[in-house]
C-alpha cells in the first residue's frame, strides 16, 4: 500500500480594524439616550403608546449591551478553548437579540389591540415633537449599522428600523388626531408593523439557528465549487467536503482532495494554491485542503 501522506493547509484572515464595535458602541449611546427622553416625553404627554415604546427601547438598550458585550468577545483570539476563536459569541448575541424582537412585538400586540377598543387622548404635540426626534435619531443609528456585515449588526439593525417605522406612525398618527378625532389609528397601526416584525424577525432568527446548526451558507452554491475544484489540474476525485459560516461573514471550509499516488511535493503545492485561488471567489476566508493518495482509504468518506 502506497504511503499515506495528509497535507493540511489554513487560510487566516484576521483584521484588526473593527468596524461592528464601533458601530454598536454608537448605536448603543444613541437608544440609551433616547430611550431616557423617550420615558420623560412619555410622562409628559400622557401617551401609553409613548411609554410603551420607551419600554420597547429599554429592551432595545439591554439587546445592545448584550450585543456590543458579545461583539467584544468575539474579537477575541483563538486559545486553548476556543480554537476556532470567538466570533460565534457575535452570533449568540443575534440570537438573544432575535428572541427579544418576537417577544416585544408580541408585548407590544398585547397593548395595541385592546386600544382598539378603548382609545386614550394624548398631548398630540408633544407626540409630534418626540417622533420627530425618534425618526433622526433611530434612522442615523440604522444606517449606520446597515453596513454592518455580521448576523448581529443585521439583528440590531432591524430593531431601529423597526424603531423608525413606529416613529413614523406616532409621527402619522399624531398629525391625524391633530385634525380629527383619529385615536384607533395609533393601536391599528402599530398592529399593522407589529405583524411584519413578527414575519422579518421570524426569518433571521431562523437565518440565525440555520448558522448555529452550521448549515451551508446561503450565498456559497456547493455544487459549482465542487465543479471548479474538479477541473483544477492533478485533482482526480474531491469528497467531504464541508463549508459552514462562524457568524455570517466568516465562512469556513474543509475539503479532502484524491490525487495521483506519483504526484510531486511541488506539484501537490501548486494544486492547493490552485485550490486556493479557486475557492476564494466563493467569499470563504478560512479553508483547510487534505491531500489524499488514489487508492487510499479515507476514514472520513461518507456512507
Amino acid at each position: 500500500m502506497a504511503e499515506h501522506r495528509h497535507h493540511h493547509d489554513h487560510d487566516h484572515d484576521h483584521s484588526h480594524d473593527h468596524p461592528a464595535m464601533k458601530n454598536l458602541t454608537l448605536a448603543f449611546f444613541i437608544n440609551l439616550i433616547f430611550t431616557l427622553i423617550e420615558i420623560v416625553g412619555g410622562f409628559l404627554t400622557n401617551s401609553v403608546a409613548v411609554i410603551s415604546d420607551a419600554l420597547h427601547d429599554l429592551g432595545d438598550t439591554i439587546s445592545l449591551a448584550v450585543s456590543w458585550y458579545m461583539e467584544r468577545v468575539a474579537q477575541k483570539k483563538r486559545d486553548h478553548t476556543f480554537s476556532f476563536g470567538y466570533k460565534r459569541f457575535s452570533l449568540l448575541a443575534a440570537l438573544i437579540n432575535g428572541m427579544v424582537i418576537l417577544f416585544g412585538s408580541l408585548f407590544i400586540l398585547m397593548r395595541a389591540i385592546p386600544r382598539l377598543f378603548h382609545p386614550e387622548d394624548v398631548h398630540v404635540h408633544g407626540m409630534f415633537a418626540l417622533a420627530l426626534v425618534g425618526i433622526a435619531a433611530n434612522g442615523f443609528a440604522a444606517f449606520r449599522l446597515s453596513r454592518g456585515k455580521t448576523m448581529n449588526e443585521s439583528m440590531i439593525t432591524l430593531h431601529f428600523i423597526e424603531d423608525v417605522a413606529g416613529w413614523v406612525i406616532v409621527l402619522v398618527v399624531s398629525i391625524a388626531m391633530m385634525f380629527g378625532n383619529w385615536l384607533i389609528l395609533d393601536p391599528l397601526l402599530s398592529i399593522c408593523l407589529t405583524c411584519y416584525l413578527l414575519w422579518s424577525g421570524g426569518k433571521r432568527l431562523k437565518k440565525t439557528l440555520k448558522i448555529f446548526l452550521q448549515s451551508i451558507p446561503d450565498d456559497v452554491d456547493m455544487k459549482e465549487l465542487d465543479k471548479q475544484i474538479r477541473t483544477i489540474a492533478h485533482v482526480l476525485d474531491v469528497h467531504d467536503t464541508h463549508v459552514w459560516s462562524l457568524d455570517g461573514a466568516y465562512h469556513v471550509l474543509s475539503t479532502h482532495i484524491v490525487t495521483a499516488s506519483s504526484l510531486s511535493v511541488e506539484d501537490a503545492m501548486c494544486v492547493k494554491n490552485n485550490i486556493r485561488k479557486c475557492i476564494s471567489a466563493f467569499d470563504i476566508q478560512h479553508v483547510t485542503i487534505e491531500l489524499e493518495h488514489e487508492g487510499d482509504a479515507c476514514a472520513l468518506m461518507e456512507c
